[in-house]
């Protein structure tokens, strides 16, 4: 079970995948979760794929095709109905096995790649799904426990001495180049664990969007230790 007492609750928990989907974001709330226990193996699918590079994406032929144990078996059968029960809700679910995500070290003072706390955006209106299976777990972060880097003077100044543009085309450059998705944790932020084998919705930033956008990170792998991720 996941932890939602945080004094400043930003999370509903829901009973099923039904209600999850359903269920709009009002208020405070820009995550939700149904929490789950699962039965299974799922580290033993991740040990049984030949991986190709940082990321490896399966699909149910790939799954379908393992030699699995029991615990194994079980394990795939959530995995597939998972895919087919976002999918069938108008989706695009991925499943990867993931070492790591490739780092950003173009702008060493202001990286915007996964593992930085940051909102998704989007030009319709959706939302975003995920469960950690096996490994690390994402992360995310109440709104007002975290500051917008683009605002923070000495990050701003920095930001400038790469913009040789007109003075009222600077935020579309941040914009442009992403660095106003990504936010710096306040120095007593209470950062939550999503953990495994839970089903999440987070709010992302678009126009019809009644709520802010869900922050949050993807963790920094364990040494050796690969994630089960399905995400969309």
């Amino acid at each position: 079970m996941v932890d939602t007492s945080q004094e400043e609750n930003q999370i509903q928990n829901v009973n099923n995948c039904e209600e999850l989907i359903a269920t709009p974001f009002l208020g405070n709330i820009n995550a939700m979760c149904w929490n789950r226990k699962l039965k299974g193996d799922f580290s033993e699918i991740v040990d049984k794929v030949a991986l190709i590079g940082n990321i490896t994406e399966l699909n149910k032929e790939d799954l379908l095709k393992l030699n699995l144990s029991e615990q194994g078996q079980l394990a795939r059968e959530i995995l597939i109905n998972d895919l087919k029960v976002l999918k069938n809700c108008g989706a695009s679910p991925v499943l990867n096995i993931i070492k790591n995500y490739d780092r950003d070290d173009a702008f060493p003072f202001f990286p915007t790649d996964v593992y930085s706390f940051h909102v998704d955006r989007s030009p319709i209106a959706t939302d975003t799904f995920l469960c950690t299976y096996y490994g690390a777990s994402s992360e995310i972060i109440p709104n007002s426990q975290a500051t917008q880097k683009t605002v923070i003077p000495e990050i701003r100044n920095e930001l400038k001495k790469l913009y040789d543009g007109p003075e009222n085309g600077f935020d579309d450059f941040l914009s442009d180049y992403f660095f106003d998705l990504h936010y710096q944790p306040k120095p007593d932020a209470t950062i939550i664990n999503l953990g495994n084998g839970h089903l999440w919705k987070l709010a992302i930033d678009h126009q019809e969007s009644k709520v802010l956008p869900c922050l949050h990170r993807a963790p920094i792998e364990k040494k050796g230790q690969k994630r089960l991720l399905l995400i969309c």
